[in-house]
């Protein structure tokens, strides 16, 4: 659930690409208690918010919450940032289309799965997406240990086989964690040849008018129900526009490994969420599941922040 927070997506999988995101370079300093509250605020929020969304799916359908929460958030975003359009040449385009693309069918996808499967669940196995890729970028071999762990986690969530969670959630889950990747590819390139949070809303825009024709197909005129209107703006401040603001002021003091970690508890989260809001217990098997999946991921990212180290010049 992770569409347009600002690209802080990448932060996740690579530290180092926090940097290229509009929000600017981050502080090397130590982390205070008050960012760190800040990226928790905001995490909270998206899980939160994916949460209330589950609760609109009978109303719009998936297609149609993520149309109202891709167009709603983009007005807000162009309404805030007010991108310049002139000066930028085609490939400065291809990329944001290529971004938006990459938002709209990760939005797709991880609400497709979370109609079928547990909050939880669909989140712990979205965030393999930006693990492999970190694990890809590392090429080391203690990654082999993290994938392993994250393997293990994947193993006891499914329960041996996915039928438990429903074959279709998981798929459209893991297939969200794909774009996910891809995402945070085109988020880094989108946050170096765009100031400020530009990029992120102009593709915001295009990735609401991508997913438009899909959900007027399923929703129709429900989608300007003005109580089906006003959930969907909860969703896009809640999983957008709130998280984004929040975690643009942490990450200015907040070193982007530190971040990273802390974006690792999204599965967490996303079940703390799924019990309180939508009554979806976890079993223990699903706990450990969720608790290995994050140990992998924080390790993952401990392990790329120390290879970054090691390579940077010393003072």
């Amino acid at each position: 659930m992770n569409d347009a927070r600002a690209a802080d997506a990448s932060a996740v999988a690579l530290p180092e690409a926090a940097a290229a995101h509009p929000r600017g370079v981050t502080r090397r300093g130590p982390a205070s208690a008050g960012p760190v509250a800040l990226v928790v605020a905001g995490a909270l929020s998206v899980q939160f918010g994916a949460a209330v969304a589950v609760l609109l799916i009978p109303r719009a359908g998936a297609l149609g919450v993520v149309t109202l929460r891709l167009a709603l958030a983009a007005v807000v975003l162009l309404l805030v940032c007010r991108p310049r359009l002139r000066g930028y040449g085609r490939s400065d385009w291809g990329t944001v289309v290529a971004f938006g693309t990459a938002m709209a069918a990760m939005n797709i996808c991880i609400y497709q799965a979370i109609d079928r499967i547990p909050l939880g669940a669909a989140v712990t196995l979205e965030v393999l997406g930006p693990l492999v890729l970190s694990v890809v970028a590392s090429r080391r071999l203690v990654s082999l240990v993290w994938a392993g762990l994250a393997l293990g986690g994947v193993v006891l969530l499914s329960g041996g086989g996915f039928d438990r969670l429903d074959p279709v959630g998981a798929g459209f889950a893991l297939a969200a964690g794909a774009m996910w990747a891809a995402y945070i590819v085109f988020s880094a390139r989108t946050g170096r040849r765009f100031p400020q949070a530009d990029g992120l809303a102009l593709a915001m825009a295009f990735g609401a008018v991508v997913s438009l024709p899909l959900g007027i197909v399923e929703a129709g005129a429900k989608l300007t129900v003005p109580s089906t209107l006003a959930l969907g703006l909860a969703v896009a401040l809640l999983s957008s526009v709130l998280p984004y603001t929040l975690e643009l002021i942490a990450l200015r003091r907040l070193p982007a490994p530190t971040f990273a970690v802390l974006m690792s508890l999204e599965p967490a989260i996303a079940a703390l969420a799924g019990f309180l809001v939508l009554h979806q217990a976890l079993s223990v098997t699903d706990a450990l599941a969720i608790a290995l999946v994050i140990g992998a991921s924080m390790g993952a990212v401990r392990s790329q922040a120390a290879r970054a180290a090691s390579r940077a010049p010393s003072d």
